[in-house]
């Protein structure tokens, strides 16, 4: 069997690999446009913050490994452009722009995700930059070396617009933040994220959100954004706002789109196109609570889906049965961290929901460490089932979202959720559990 992959990273790489260990005599092939392979993505920020570290010790497994020990095929510098389903081909060009044309058996998309480029006026001057791939974070880490970048502009108040942040404070510069919708981080609840930002504040971080930007120009210390409220000076733009699935490839060979035009896949990551699969942050998912289709690109979806595309193309039926969208991220000393819905998504989901927000401690009372921690928690008053948790503060925070998690995707009752049996000590929690608290309190409202 020929076993055709586009794209070689999270998904594509994890997909390749359960299938050489599935049948060794496969013949799988792996095309993958950049140079750079199974990387670190998310923790680019963290090696940015280091001008002593190499980018390159985010690389989990280097393409030789993957060629010699495992059999695989693997093509860098190969841009798949087109597919054919009728002659099940797939067409494109090398980085020496040659031609090529591989033909397949099964075949997995795995293209991941596009950084949203907003149509500014001056958006490609020189010092603008996005993250994504490893070659933006090796310009971005190189742009700082070789400039006196005192002052930076991030567009965006997402995760990595967040951890950028704190990864250029860290070496020294002065930070703007600016997007053009009000609040940060919307679907936060407004006690918790207030919290976020003060954090930001503390740190001389700029937020100016509701800040429409109508170009940028250069000026004579680099770069200047220019919205109708406010001009920005800075010698680096991040651009942070998003991003799109990368799945144009899939939806011009007349695969099904999902949400945000990703590529529709069933629980078998199988598209609309026979023998042709999709996996990663190219593709949607089915919400665990919901039942509806979604797109949230996350790591670990990525992984997971990889080898359950590959243990169904070798004649291993296995399903996934979907996402709650558990996220954590850090913004300084912070942690941030959520699983589910919010309210308004829950509203709009058809529930009947209602929410507590709850201040307590992150260990015992009293215990040395002992931090602030804030839970959000929202429940259907028709059924009682939990629908979702928000989570911030300096200490505890981080593996204590993983419980909600686990609750929701159980489907239990927010009932059920706090008569579960939690660990306790006084180094790591009160004897009631944070979370254990605020389902306390949510019971009252249900």
């Amino acid at each position: 069997m020929n076993f055709l992959v586009i794209g070689g990273d999270a998904a594509g790489m994890s997909a390749a690999s359960r299938a050489k260990r599935n049948q060794a005599d496969m013949n799988v092939t792996v095309l993958e446009m950049t140079s750079d392979v199974s990387y670190s993505a998310c923790g680019m920020p963290y090696n940015i913050a280091d001008p002593d570290r190499d980018m390159e010790d985010l690389v989990v497994r280097r393409a030789e490994v993957f060629r010699q020990k495992q059999g695989i095929n693997l093509l860098t510098g190969h841009c798949a452009e087109k597919i054919d389903p009728a002659s099940k081909t797939v067409s494109g060009r090398k980085a020496d722009g040659e031609g090529f044309s591989f033909s397949y058996d099964k075949l997995l998309i795995a293209t991941g995700a596009s950084p949203v480029i907003p149509d500014i006026p001056g958006m490609d001057l020189r010092g603008i930059m996005p993250l994504k791939s490893l070659e933006d974070g090796k310009k971005i880490k190189e742009y700082l070396k070789n400039h006196n970048v005192r002052k930076a502009v991030i567009t965006g108040m997402g995760y990595i617009g967040l951890e950028m942040c704190e990864a250029l404070r860290h070496r020294g510069i002065q930070v703007d933040m600016v997007k053009p919708r009000p609040g940060l981080l919307p679907w936060m609840d407004k006690n918790l994220s207030d919290e976020v930002r003060k954090v930001l504040e503390d740190e001389n971080v700029g937020l100016y959100d509701g800040y429409e930007i109508q170009k940028i120009a250069e000026s004579g210390d680099g770069l200047k954004i220019i919205c109708a409220e406010k001009e920005l000076e800075a010698q680096m733009i991040l651009v942070g706002i998003g991003v799109n699935p990368a799945s144009r490839i899939g939806l011009d060979a007349g695969a099904e789109a999902g949400p945000g035009q990703s590529l529709a896949v069933d629980h078998r990551m199988r598209t609309s196109l026979p023998d042709i699969y999709a996996a990663g942050d190219c593709a949607d998912a089915f919400h665990v609570i919901t039942g509806e289709r979604t797109w949230i690109p996350l790591a670990l979806r990525a992984n997971r889906a990889g080898w359950a595309a590959a243990d169904n193309v070798c004649g291993i039926a296995t399903e996934l049965p979907g996402i709650v969208g558990t996220a954590v991220f850090k913004v300084f000393d912070m942690q941030v961290t959520r699983t589910g819905l919010t309210e308004k998504e829950a509203k709009e989901a058809g529930f009947e929901p209602a929410s507590v927000s709850i201040k307590t401690r992150s260990r015992a009372h009293a215990h040395p460490g002992s931090q602030p921690l804030w839970v959000y928690m929202t429940g259907d008053k028709k059924s009682g089932r939990l629908l979702g948790v928000q989570m911030v503060g300096k200490d505890g925070v981080a593996h204590r979202i993983n419980a909600p998690a686990v609750a929701l995707h159980a489907g239990m009752s927010v009932e059920a959720f706090f008569q579960t049996d939690m660990a306790y000590a006084p180094p790591f929690g009160p004897v009631w559990d944070p979370v254990l608290t605020a389902a306390n309190q949510l019971l009252k409202k249900l």
